[in-house]
């Protein structure tokens, strides 16, 4: 991924900042996938610990682990994102618990610190230009015992692909079979994306991480750009939210959905 795409993406979430908290990014089914990450993040990482966010955002899964006791650094390419993530901590109180830098990921070398735990939610590491370098610096980042807990976007959804080519659109529902970095558009920007299984994306780790688990987000559910399918028939998505929950992380099914949760455990 050449410095000119990494600009790209990070005009494209510049873009997108004063508006990202509403529909475009944080929607029912959004919110559904961040409370899977909040969970397994508890789960995984005693309260109290010291967490980086890569790929922060607006703040809110900051803000939200801060509320939670933990100390956050969250860090964004984006210096919108940044800036907004700023705001909300203000304005929560979090000032205390809540660090920010405006750094991608891929300067995680500038980092000198210590951490208990790294998460990332909803696919800031399909952005990354060198996931082998990535797992590098969260290996030196990290303390004895330190998770990883990621949110990343998938190859393969079922709805995306049923979706596009009931629609005529067949280009459009193969995007996530391309290898290597794949143009995706974006308020008028592009975001320069690759797509992962689950397993190939844990081979870039496998050699500082140790796979505890993964499982799929967004399986059964439709993904969160059909909201308004999810809106309009709510009794039949509330069943379907129930399958995602008991079988996501089934072998087979677990390797599909919009995204997948992994979780990685420092060797």
């Amino acid at each position: 991924m050449s410095e000119a795409q990494l600009l790209d993406t990070q005009r494209a979430f510049d873009s997108v900042a004063a508006d990202y908290d509403g529909p475009r990014g944080n929607n029912e089914l959004i919110q559904r996938m961040r409370a899977t990450l909040w969970d397994t993040v508890c789960r995984e990482l005693p309260g109290g610990g010291r967490l980086l966010d890569l790929g922060c955002g607006t703040g809110l899964d900051a803000i939200e682990f801060a509320g939670r006791g933990y100390q956050v650094v969250a860090t964004d390419w984006s210096p919108q994102m940044v800036a907004r993530t700023q705001v909300r901590a203000a304005a929560a109180g979090m000032e205390a618990r809540v660090a920010t830098a405006h750094l991608g990921i891929q300067q995680l070398d500038r980092l000198d610190d210590a951490f208990d735990g790294i998460y990332s939610n909803f696919g800031p590491l399909n952005c990354a230009p060198d996931l082998h370098a990535v797992a590098a610096e969260c290996a030196r980042l990290l303390r004895p015992g330190g998770r990883l807990v990621f949110s990343v976007i998938g190859r393969i959804c079922p709805w995306e692909l049923v979706h596009y080519m009931l629609r005529g659109r067949f280009r459009r529902a193969g995007v996530r079979a391309a290898r290597g970095v794949t143009a995706v558009g974006m308020n008028r920007h592009t975001i320069w994306t690759s797509y992962y299984l689950p397993r190939e994306f844990h081979r870039a780790f496998a050699g500082q991480f140790a796979l505890a688990g993964y499982r799929a987000l967004g399986l059964f559910l439709p993904p969160p750009y059909l909201v308004d399918y999810y809106r309009r028939h709510r009794r039949r998505c509330a069943c379907l939210g129930w399958l995602d929950d008991r079988l996501g992380a089934l072998p087979l099914l677990r390797d599909m959905g919009d995204h997948f949760l992994i979780v990685m455990r420092r060797r």
